[in-house]
């Protein structure tokens, strides 16, 4: 089954472009979504598809991935249709050849999964930079408007456990290759100021905390992902920590709407967090609720120390919203809804969840 025959889902898509009434501005637009194939970047993909399906004047949505054939299973449906067009990109590569008819640039691509972070370091850091920086590059030329999807990393270790303001910058050990990826983000950071200042690119910069929902592919190991889909097939969930970090969850279509909010509405130059308010929970919060909608079992088990290599080492990476929600921005699922929803329709897409193992 595809995603897109869980009533839930199209359920939940509808709540969400409700929520976005700005989206008609979009309309005749063309917008490039690069990771497109991704647990974030294909909710968003989703929000606009959604969007077109349900008015007349759509909004070109130019998918941006390395793998066309994913791209194709996951869009299936509207893979063929006049709104919707696949580009090649990888953002390690060299510049991609991007139409010169974009108006926005939503970047997503790049390297996430705490497994490959340790393993390939070096790849992560520099997809990071130099895939920002032909896109910004662009968008000078083209006076594009860029946003950035960053990430809570960026903030580091710091003294207090208060919630991380968008000013606020902790320590990060430089000489860490698994900090390769939260460097990686705040040296992206720093060019997209660089773009601003030197040739006036209009960018927006979002970070979010820890994403989750049914978008994401079975081959991703962060927590998250991996306790739903074992939740979902029956499995039981086993936890390697104690599991008291706190953590900014957010459903991945929370996520989209605010994305796509700050695109229209953020400031240019500023960061916004991404973290709903009422989905600020513990990893151990977290599993056991998952464990509840899938009626399994939650074990805990010591990490090995390789595991242990790839593990986000803030205690406290909650994040305070007030200047998204000064958008107007409010999220829709909590964490027990937004939860129980993943479960439920990646039960009844276990055989799209099998065609995307890798």
């Amino acid at each position: 089954m595809s995603i897109y025959d869980s009533s839930l889902w199209l359920h939940d898509l509808d709540e969400s472009v409700s929520t976005l009434p700005a989206l008609d501005t979009l309309a005749g637009k063309t917008i490039l979504i690069t990771g497109a194939g991704g647990l974030i970047c294909s909710a968003v993909a989703d929000v606009l598809i959604r969007y077109n399906e349900t008015h007349t004047v759509p909004i070109r949505v130019l998918a941006g991935g390395r793998i066309e054939q994913r791209i194709r299973e996951r869009f299936s449906p509207f893979f063929e249709k006049d709104y919707f067009r696949f580009l090649p990109y990888d953002a390690s590569a060299d510049a991609p050849a991007i139409p010169e008819n974009v108006d926005h640039i939503i970047h997503g691509a790049g390297n996430a999964s705490p497994n490959h972070i340790v393993r390939e370091p070096v790849e992560t850091m520099l997809g990071n930079f130099r895939g920002l920086y032909h896109l910004l590059s662009y968008a000078w030329e083209h006076s594009s408007r860029v946003l950035y999807i960053s990430s809570s990393e960026v903030y580091g270790k710091k003294e207090n456990d208060l919630p991380y303001r968008e000013d606020e910058y902790g320590y990060i050990d430089l000489l860490n290759a698994r900090n390769s990826y939260s460097v990686g983000k705040r040296a992206a950071e720093t060019l997209c100021a660089s773009f601003a200042a030197e040739y006036g690119v209009d960018s927006v910069i979002v970070r979010p905390g820890h994403i989750y929902g049914p978008t994401a592919l079975p081959s991703d190991n962060r927590v998250s992902s991996a306790w739903a889909y074992d939740a979902a097939r029956g499995r039981d969930i086993v936890m390697k920590s104690e599991g008291r970090q706190i953590r900014s969850y957010c459903h991945c279509l929370d996520c989209a709407s605010a994305i796509l909010t700050v695109l229209l509405k953020g400031e240019s130059g500023r960061a916004y967090n991404i973290s709903n308010p009422d989905s600020v929970i513990s990893i151990r919060d977290m599993a056991e609720i998952l464990a509840r909608c899938g009626g399994v079992e939650l074990k805990t088990e010591l990490p090995t120390a390789e595991e242990k290599k790839g593990f986000n080492p803030m205690s406290n990476s909650s994040l305070c919203s007030d200047r998204l929600l000064s958008l107007g921005w409010r999220g829709l699922f909590d964490a027990e809804r937004g939860l129980a929803h993943t479960v439920e329709i990646l039960k009844s897409t276990q055989d799209r969840a099998d065609r995307f193992v890798s």
